[in-house]
C-alpha cells in the first residue's frame, strides 16, 4: 500500500504500539536538541535519571536564549551546559554559535532522522526532510537516557503547493497563509507533509521558516521531502555524505489535502496578538511603525538578511524606526560580513545583534510604550517582546524592509522592482565554536552555580484532590501568559522556587500569593489551553504552588504532555456548558482519584452546592501510570 512520508518514517522508528491514527506509539528518538533556557532543568533531569553516558547517536545543547548577561545567572548556567555536556556525551555549541534550530539545519540535520528537541520550533529541522518534534524538557531528557518517545499516532494534512513565489512574495507569506486558513489550532493532532511541483523552487532554508511556523498550527510537526534540494544544501554544508531521498509513495492516502498556488501570493502580516491574525500587507490600512527587528530562527538565513539589505541598499532607515538585525548562526552571520553584506546594513543604520534568540524571546530590544514592532520571528504574544502595550506584526523580510524603510506597514510591491539576489556563495564552515565531548565524561566535575538549585519532584497521587479554583480563563491561552519568558524571568529557570512567584503574573499578579494560600489548586480554561512554547516551567512551576489540575475545553500537545510529566491532571470537560459554571474561589474535590481514573470520565463536585463537574482524562494506560506516580521522573526510576 502506498504511504506517505511521515508513515515511512514513524514506522521505521517504532518500538512500542502499532501505527493507526490515534493510538499510542513509543519511537527511537535518533538525535535531540537542548537549548538554555530549557536545557539547564533537562540536564538536571538526565542527572536525576542516574545514567552514565547518552544513548542517542547525538544530542547537542545549545546555549541560544539566555545570552544576556546582566548578572551572574544566565554565564553560571552557561558552565554548568558545557560541564554537563562533556560529563554525558552531548555536544556543545557555544554562547554566539548560533540558534539552536538553523544550526541544527546547518550541522546536524539528517533526512529521515527522528529529531526531539526541548523548544516548541524543533519542527525547523523538518525542512531538511527529518521526523522533528518539540517536547518537554523532561521527555528529552527521557529520551537521552533511551527510552521511547510516546505520541498518539497523528493524522496527516497534505499540503500541495504549486506554482512559484512572485517577486516581494516569500516562505513567511507561506506559512501565514496556512496559518489564515487553519488557525493556531488547526494542527492540533496532526503532521503537515508538503509536496507539489512547488516544492523545488524552494530553499532548505525557505522550507525551514515554513516548517519553523508550522508549531503556531500547533501541528505535532511539519516535513518536506528530502531531493535535490536537500542534497545541494548539504553539499554547500560539506555533509553531502548523509543525504538520502525521501518522498511519498504515489498514491498515498492524506486526511486531508490542502492546495496552495505560490504564485498566488502576496504579502501577508500577522497581525497583533496572534500568529493566525492575517491580513495582506495591501488591506492593514495605515500602521506607524516603530521597531523592525529582522532574524530568529524562522527568518534569520543567509538569503534572509540579504535581501534585506539588498532592499535597504543606499537608504537609511526612516528616523522613527529602530532596525535591529540578529543572524540565526555564526555561519550566517561570518558569510554575511565577507561579502560585505553586514557593512551595507550598518550604513543603512540597522543595529546588528549578535546570533541569538534576542528580541524573539524578550531578551533585549523591547519596543517603546505603545510601540507598534514589526519581527521577522513567529510569535506575537502580549507582552512577549518585553513590552505589555505593544502591537507586534509578524512579516517576512520584504515586508520588514519596507516597514523599516517608510516608517509605516508597507505593501514590498509599492517599492518598484525587486532586487534580484545573486547565486549564493559557499558558506564560511567553521565549527570551532561546537564542543565535541570526551570519548569517556566520568572524570568530568559539572559546575553548579548558587542559582542551580535542586530538583523540585512531585509526590504520588493521593486518594482524595481537594482543590481551589485559582483562575478561571479564556480560550488560546499561551504558555507566555502561564510562564512569562524575557530578560527579568529567563535567567531563574534552574530555580524554580524563585522563577514560581511569576506563575501566571502577566494574568494575576496576586495568583502567587492565592496558590501558596490554597495549598491544591486547579486552573479552569478554554480551548487550546497552552498554545505556544515547549516550556515545561509553565507546568512545573505551577506544580511546586500546588496546582494539582486544569480543567479545559481542550489543550496544546506539548502543554498537555507537560502538564502530565509533572503530575498534573490534564481534565476536558465533558459539557462545555459546565465552563460557565465555574468561578474563581469556588472549591472542588475528586474522591477516590486514582481509582475514577480508571475509567474515561470522572466527577468533580463543588464544595458549596454539590453541583456535579464531568471530566474525561484522554489518558492512555501508560500516561495514568505517569500520573497516579506523581510524573514521569518517579515513573521512569521506578522502572529502572
Amino acid at each position: 500500500m502506498p504511504e506517505n512520508l511521515v508513515s515511512k518514517i514513524l514506522k521505521k522508528h517504532i518500538v512500542t504500539g502499532s501505527y493507526a491514527p490515534g493510538k499510542e506509539i513509543g519511537i527511537v528518538i535518533d538525535q535531540t536538541l537542548t537549548q538554555d533556557a530549557t536545557g539547564t532543568m533537562a540536564y538536571l533531569q538526565l542527572e536525576a535519571l542516574g545514567i552514565d553516558r547518552v544513548k542517542t547517536e547525538l544530542s547537542v545543547s545549545y546555549v541560544d536564549h539566555n545570552t544576556l548577561q546582566s548578572g551572574f545567572e544566565n554565564a553560571d548556567d552557561h558552565r554548568y551546559l558545557q560541564s554537563v555536556a562533556s560529563r554525558y556525551g552531548v555536544w556543545f555549541s557555544r554562547p554566539g554559535n548560533g540558534i539552536c534550530h538553523q544550526v541544527h539545519l546547518e550541522r546536524f540535520g539528517v533526512p529521515g532522522k527522528t529529531l526531539l528537541g526541548s523548544d516548541s520550533h524543533t519542527p525547523t529541522a523538518g525542512g531538511l526532510g527529518m521526523l522533528a518534534m518539540g517536547a518537554g524538557g523532561l521527555d528529552v531528557a527521557v529520551a537521552m537516557a533511551g527510552s521511547p518517545f510516546y505520541l498518539t499516532v497523528p493524522r496527516v494534512i497534505r499540503v500541495v503547493l504549486t506554482g512559484k513565489l512572485a517577486p516581494w512574495t516569500g516562505a513567511k507569506d507561506v506559512i501565514l497563509e496556512l496559518l489564515h486558513r487553519l488557525s493556531v489550532k488547526g494542527g492540533l493532532g496532526r503532521i503537515v507533509e508538503y509536496s507539489g511541483p512547488g516544492v523545488k523552487t524552494l530553499s532548505v532554508p525557505e522550507r525551514a521558516t515554513i516548517t519553523n511556523m508550522g508549531a503556531e498550527l500547533g501541528a505535532t510537526t511539519s516535513i518536506f521531502p528530502s531531493d535535490e534540494v536537500t542534497r545541494l544544501f548539504l553539499r554547500s554544508q560539506k555533509r553531502e555524505q548523509v543525504w538520502s531521498e525521501l518522498e511519498a509513495d504515489e498514491g498515498a492516502q492524506y486526511d486531508q489535502t490542502i492546495e496552495i498556488d505560490l504564485s498566488a501570493l502576496e504579502p501577508m502580516v500577522a497581525c497583533p496578538h496572534s500568529p493566525d491574525a492575517v491580513k495582506k500587507a495591501s488591506e492593514t490600512g495605515l500602521v506607524l511603525v516603530d521597531q523592525v527587528a529582522v532574524g530568529s530562527c524562522t527568518n534569520g538565513s543567509y538569503d534572509d538578511l540579504r535581501l534585506l539589505a539588498a532592499i535597504m541598499k543606499g537608504k537609511i532607515v526612516h528616523p522613527r524606526v529602530s532596525l535591529v538585525v540578529s543572524p540565526g548562526s555564526r555561519q550566517t552571520y561570518m558569510t554575511l560580513a565577507r561579502e560585505g553584506v553586514i557593512e551595507s546594513l550598518l550604513a543603512s543604520g540597522a543595529r546588528i545583534l549578535e546570533s541569538a534568540c534576542g528580541p524573539c524571546i524578550g531578551m533585549g530590544q523591547a519596543p517603546p510604550s505603545g510601540a507598534v514592532s514589526v519581527r521577522t520571528f513567529n510569535r506575537n504574544f502580549p507582552g512577549r517582546s518585553g513590552t505589555k502595550d505593544a502591537g507586534v506584526y509578524l512579516s517576512g523580510p520584504a515586508v520588514a524592509a519596507a516597514a523599516a524603510l517608510k516608517g509605516e506597514l508597507t505593501d514590498p510591491r509599492e517599492l518598484g522592482t525587486a532586487p534580484i539576489l545573486s547565486e549564493p556563495s559557499e558558506p564560511v564552515i567553521d565549527d570551532r565554536m561546537l564542543i565535541e565531548p570526551p570519548a569517556d565524561g566520568s572524570k568530568v566535575v559539572i559546575v553548579r552555580g548558587p542559582n542551580i538549585k535542586p530538583l523540585p519532584v512531585n509526590e504520588q497521587m493521593p486518594d482524595r484532590l481537594e482543590m481551589e479554583v485559582l483562575l478561571v480563563l479564556e480560550d488560546n491561552i499561551t504558555t507566555d501568559h502561564i510562564m512569562p519568558a524575557g530578560a527579568k524571568v529567563l535567567p531563574l529557570r534552574s530555580n524554580i522556587e524563585a522563577i514560581s512567584e511569576y506563575v501566571f503574573s502577566a494574568v494575576d499578579e496576586t495568583f502567587f500569593s492565592r496558590a501558596v494560600e490554597a495549598g491544591a489548586g486547579l486552573v479552569v480554561a478554554g480551548d487550546n489551553y497552552g498554545q505556544g512554547s515547549s516550556r515545561e516551567h509553565a507546568a512545573l512551576a505551577p506544580m511546586y504552588l500546588g496546582l494539582k489540575a486544569v480543567l479545559a475545553k481542550s489543550f496544546a500537545r506539548i502543554h498537555k504532555a507537560n502538564l502530565i510529566n509533572f503530575g498534573i491532571l490534564p481534565l476536558q470537560f465533558t459539557e462545555p456548558d459546565d465552563y460557565k459554571k465555574l468561578s474563581r474561589g469556588d472549591r472542588l474535590k475528586l474522591d477516590h482519584a486514582p481509582e475514577q481514573l480508571d475509567n474515561k470520565v470522572v466527577t468533580l463536585l463543588r464544595s458549596s452546592d454539590g453541583l456535579a463537574i464531568k471530566a474525561s482524562h484522554g489518558l492512555t494506560a501508560r500516561q495514568l501510570k505517569i500520573v497516579k506516580a506523581g510524573g514521569l521522573l518517579n515513573y521512569t526510576r521506578g522502572k529502572r
